[in-house]
């Protein structure tokens, strides 16, 4: 696997594709975080967490068919998800990540890896996520007939965003709509057949799971749920948040972040 150089973006080539990330170091000397983002999304969600790089070096992947980073053929469920954790153990690899942050459809990713892969980690972050991921039979539709709307669900109060500022709203939807209707779906379809909810108790690394007060997509509960079964799991919630709250209130986002990292 070797790096693979152009303007602000890095490659590492793995499994006959290359997967593109974004490294941000302002000299900070803890744990490197990989960030991991959800469904239909990009790097580009993690933006307001290259705060941290003076503390903590930052890395953030596109998922393979998202943004820069080349697709793989699978079908959704058990072989996206492998493909998936194969992209983010590369560009771990490739950084020296020590930490894994996984959004929703990436936190699954992340619990795949702390349960099935030999990637050693110094701890574990689970943001807008869960053990088990449901998707609304009304999503499920909507992907599958009309992305248009799809889109608009997801947008709707306490889904993706709990009160948040059009130009971000705007800014949500056209990035799904760049990720495209195949790979939104497939991503959506992969989470619903998603469920380790009775294998936490392997995960063996310090874990914390980050809910948006608001989320109505992966609730609170699904976050206490893991800080109950996971052995050194701690809970924080944000408040004024919905799914995206490293989007909507970064600054309450990174402070529990940075806050977990520290204890490490």
């Amino acid at each position: 696997m070797a790096p693979d150089a152009t303007p602000g973006v890095d490659r590492v080539t793995h499994h006959d594709r290359r997967t593109a990330y974004r490294r941000f170091d302002r000299g900070g000397d803890g744990p490197t975080v990989c960030f991991v983002h959800g469904s239909g999304g990009n790097a580009g969600v993690w933006k307001a967490q290259a705060r941290l790089s003076d503390r903590f070096p930052v890395v953030a992947l596109d998922l393979s068919g998202h943004g820069g980073s080349d697709d793989v053929e699978t079908p959704a469920g058990e072989a996206t998800l492998e493909a998936y954790a194969a992209d983010v153990v590369a560009v771990a690899s490739a950084t020296d990540a020590d930490v894994l942050c996984g959004s929703s459809l990436g936190g699954a990713v992340a619990l795949r890896i702390a349960l099935e892969r030999a990637l050693e980690l110094d701890g574990l972050v689970l943001a807008g996520t869960g053990a088990k991921l449901a998707v609304s039979e009304g999503l499920s539709e909507a992907l599958a007939t009309d992305f248009d709307r799809a889109v608009s669900l997801l947008h709707e109060p306490d889904r993706l965003f709990h009160d948040a500022p059009a130009d971000l709203l705007d800014r949500s939807r056209a990035a799904m709509r760049e990720c495209g209707r195949a790979v939104t779906e497939r991503d959506f379809r992969t989470c619903l057949r998603f469920d380790v909810r009775d294998r936490l108790e392997e995960v063996a690394v310090p874990t914390l799971a980050l809910a948006g007060e608001h989320d109505a997509l992966t609730p609170p509960r699904y976050h206490e749920f893991l800080a109950d079964r996971i052995p050194d799991c701690e809970y924080a919630e944000i408040d004024d948040a919905a799914h995206l709250a490293m989007l909507e209130e970064p600054a309450a986002f990174n402070s529990a972040l940075a806050g977990f990292l520290s204890r490490l």
